[in-house]
């Protein structure tokens, strides 16, 4: 009896011992925090991507290569044969580690060697991660889409078992629309140039952020309160897991927020986040504004029907929220300029149109850039674009987040990106607006 007992006292101990190792071994194969990539290798804090429109690049795809009608997509799907002329995935970005935007080559979002394909193939290509991706404008595949009061916000976020991870933001419709290839989307494409919806005929943006625990937490309160739209029920869209708390947020993304409340947070990075709710019925950029304390702002962003005009400081707007100060001038910008061409920033169909949502202070002593989900469309008083106009028109009735990152460097770049012309200010009564002027 004492000999069996020695055994186990032998046995127990032997376990005791190899716990530490074990548990070693244990953490050693988690998944690391997945981060956004200048390139493959290439961890950054930030990551900054400004697709240009097919016009500022005509007859050219991309630097360096060209894609093959219908050869397969590296995330899926198939290169469409979009209309001659109005496919273009050229890029300028720009990182935390060199913040001046320069060319990229390759087709963006399109490699594993450019920033955005790179980024993405990470967490796509390897099982384990967790992540949520939202978009208002899935067009079915692999949901509906939605239009408002469901916020008009589009990204993904995705994290590790600790909660460390990264948020992508994008302007795309309907990209991405599946985070793995272990549930791959189902009839179109996942690639950016295989998509049904030609969403790199105009410019677009993408503003990928490290995250800790404590800011994907920040990042996910965000999202619920802009009411992104996404599902539960695809494994596409959502593979929750990670901390308790975490999984707790994730649960509640889908539904429309009943907030009234526009949010604040601040992230580790220094990077500012702005959360603006469906049911908060304001102009969103004169919102972000106020929000950043009455800083003017110079903005491009799908400026379409209804149009927003410039305004300045003295600019009557409709019920604005008690809770937020009043904006400072916000100017929208009609025009850029890459390398001295000029690049059209307005909204519309055809190549020389803009959908990136992008911003930078107009007071050089706040060097601050801005990335967001929402246009320059709304109403600043009822009856503002037409007769009978609400105030919860357009994006002035729809959610979505403001990513509001202070670099010279890159203030510097999107500031020279964004000179060009100006849209008119608004004057009340209905007088006539004067034509656009050149922004310096």
């Amino acid at each position: 009896m004492n000999a069996q007992r020695r055994i186990v006292k032998a046995m127990i101990a032997l376990l005791l011992a190899s716990l530490p190792q074990y548990a070693q071994s244990t953490a050693l194969a988690k998944l690391p925090a997945p981060r956004p990539l200048a390139a493959p290798d290439q961890p950054v804090d930030w990551l900054f991507i400004f697709k240009f429109n097919s016009a500022t690049f005509p007859n050219q795809i991309c630097a360096g290569s060209e894609p093959v009608t219908d050869s397969p997509g590296i995330f899926g799907g198939t290169v469409k044969a979009y209309k001659k002329g109005e496919h273009s995935q050229q890029y300028a970005y720009a990182t935390s580690k060199s913040p001046k935007l320069v060319r990229g080559d390759g087709c963006v979002g399109a490699t594993l060697n450019d920033p955005l394909g790179a980024t993405f193939a990470q967490i796509y290509d390897k099982s384990g991660y967790h992540y949520v991706l939202w978009n208002d404008q899935f067009y079915d595949h692999p949901i509906a889409s939605k239009g408002s009061p469901a916020g008009h916000s589009k990204g993904m976020a995705v994290w590790n078992d600790d909660g460390e991870g990264f948020v992508l933001q994008v302007s795309t419709p309907s990209w991405p629309g599946s985070g793995s290839k272990d549930h791959p989307r189902q009839n179109d494409g996942n690639t950016l140039g295989c998509i049904i919806d030609d969403d790199v005929e105009v410019s677009q943006h993408f503003f990928a952020l490290k995250l800790t625990k404590a800011d994907l937490v920040a990042v996910l309160h965000a999202l619920a309160n802009a009411s992104v739209v996404t599902s539960q029920d695809r494994a596409e869209l959502v593979q929750n897991g990670g901390p308790a708390d975490v999984q707790a947020i994730v649960k509640t993304l889908g539904p429309e927020s009943s907030s009234v409340t526009c949010t604040m947070a601040k992230l580790s990075t220094g990077v500012q986040l702005i959360s603006k709710p469906s049911k908060m019925a304001a102009p969103p950029w004169q919102l972000a504004s106020g929000k950043l304390d009455g800083l003017p702002l110079r903005a491009a962003t799908w400026w379409a029907t209804p149009m927003i005009y410039s305004t300045n400081s003295k600019t009557k707007i409709e019920n604005w929220p008690a809770s937020v100060n009043k904006p400072g001038p916000v100017a929208i910008a009609t025009s850029g300029t890459w390398n001295g061409s000029p690049i059209g920033l307005t909204g519309g169909e055809g190549p020389d149109h803009n959908h990136a949502k992008i911003g930078v202070s107009t007071d050089k002593a706040k060097p601050l850039c801005i990335f967001s989900d929402l246009n320059q469309q709304g109403a600043l008083r009822t009856g503002y674009a037409h007769p009978g106009q609400p105030m919860t028109s357009s994006q002035n009735g729809r959610g979505g987040t403001f990513y509001v990152l202070e670099n010279q460097e890159l203030f510097n770049s999107l500031s020279d990106l964004l000179k060009g012309n100006t849209a008119p200010e608004d004057l009340a009564n209905g007088e006539e607006k004067p034509r656009p002027r050149r922004h310096q």
